[in-house]
């Protein structure tokens, strides 16, 4: 038996989306993508949306946009995909790693104060903001984040990119009636969520902002269009060094469907989780993922953790013609990172220890109990 890693759900409403925009001459800039623009905001209740073409880009105009320059800090996390701490890079920022929970496998808020209060006067004064990862769908401690930033004036970049319908219970008082329950990328100044064909839904390729600062997303919108004001601009002139990050008309349409489905697709891929702790609970040797009572988690990836011989494990695995994967690689240990800032073993440990344990299992909409029943046989028979 052949199983993927991930295999995106694409049904006939969406290759009928895709195939009426290439009936059209508007392949770009077009009505499709102001429309996902306005779905995708009124869906996670933000005043405005920038679409682009990754997840990467919308970072990389958010550190842009909320003023970060050469010798600013701003905190992340080390256990993430590479791109939520280079954004920082492309602009000669650093980024100052925080190491995670153990449990949620997110930024640690404790640990965030005691890295503020411990950097020296000159280099707090340089602190500008943090890139807070939602990771693998699971929302991260957002009352704690957000009283921190407000203690020391930082701002916030919420990387939902793993975490579309994600959401997370705020003790904070609800205003009015509304639910304390919020979506995540809803917490910070601004938010990215991504949409590669291994996202929860998919565009191909590509990227959102969403905001309700519309300074931010003007500075945006312009960004990513090769610098052209928003309002009052003409065609070919240019006020910024801007970018072509711009998203088709394409993409949004599959995006546009993809996001009409988001409900089905999200209970789709809660049902395959639960399978997955079903046939995993009684195996000792094996860590599922862990719940909160106050986190929804948006299922990106089924991560499991494992004490011993995690790399012969996945070898074993893909012989079996199971796909597998370790999430993450630490980013304070990439090749990149340990030669421009000297990082070394022993910086991160919860990091460190927790990615030589992760195994991220075949995980997509439609894999079937039968697979599953296949996958744990064989990670049975490996342990």
């Amino acid at each position: 038996m052949k199983i993927p890693l991930s295999n995106p759900d694409i049904t006939e409403k969406e290759r009928k989306a895709v195939l009426d925009v290439l009936k059209t001459p508007n392949l770009a800039l077009g009505p499709k993508l102001k429309e996902f623009e306005e779905k995708f905001a009124q869906y996670i209740g933000a005043k405005y949306a920038i679409a682009v073409n990754s997840g990467t880009s919308a970072l990389h105009l958010l550190i842009k946009s909320i003023g970060i320059k050469e010798g600013d800090g701003v905190i992340t996390t080390p256990f993430s995909f590479i791109a939520s701490a280079n954004c920082i890079l492309y602009e000669k920022a650093k980024p100052i790693f925080v190491d995670i929970d153990p449990l949620t496998l997110n930024i640690d808020p404790g640990k965030i104060e005691k890295t503020i209060t411990n950097l020296p006067a000159e280099k707090r004064k340089k602190l500008k903001a943090m890139v807070i990862v939602d990771v693998f769908g699971f929302p991260a401690d957002w009352d704690k984040i957000s009283k921190i930033a407000k203690k020391y004036n930082l701002k916030i970049i919420e990387d939902s990119c793993e975490a579309i319908g994600a959401e997370y219970k705020s003790g904070a008082v609800p205003v009015r009636k509304q639910s304390p329950w919020r979506k995540c990328g809803s917490f910070g100044d601004a938010a990215t969520f991504a949409f590669y064909p291994n996202k929860q839904i998919t565009t191909g390729e590509g990227g959102l902002i969403v905001t309700n600062n519309k300074k931010i997303a003007d500075h945006c919108r312009a960004l990513m269009n090769q610098g052209r004001k928003v309002e009052n601009g003409k065609w070919l002139e240019h006020f910024y060094l801007g970018y072509n990050y711009r998203m088709s008309d394409i993409n949004a349409a599959l995006g546009l469907t993809q996001l009409s489905r988001l409900q089905e697709i999200l209970k789709k891929r809660e049902k395959v989780a639960k399978m997955y702790d079903q046939e995993l609970k009684n195996i000792p040797e094996i860590q599922i993922p862990y719940r909160n009572p106050q986190a929804k988690i948006s299922w990106f990836v089924y991560v499991v953790q494992i004490k011993k011989n995690r790399d012969q494990i996945l070898k074993k695995l893909r012989a079996k013609g199971i796909a597998c994967s370790n999430y993450f690689q630490p980013i304070h240990l990439q090749p990149l990172y340990r030669k421009k800032f000297q990082y070394k073993k022993g910086d991160f440990p919860i990091t460190e220890k927790i990615s030589q344990q992760t195994i991220a299992l075949p995980f997509y909409n439609n894999l079937t109990q039968k697979q599953i029943k296949y996958i744990v046989k064989n990670l049975k028979e490996c342990l």
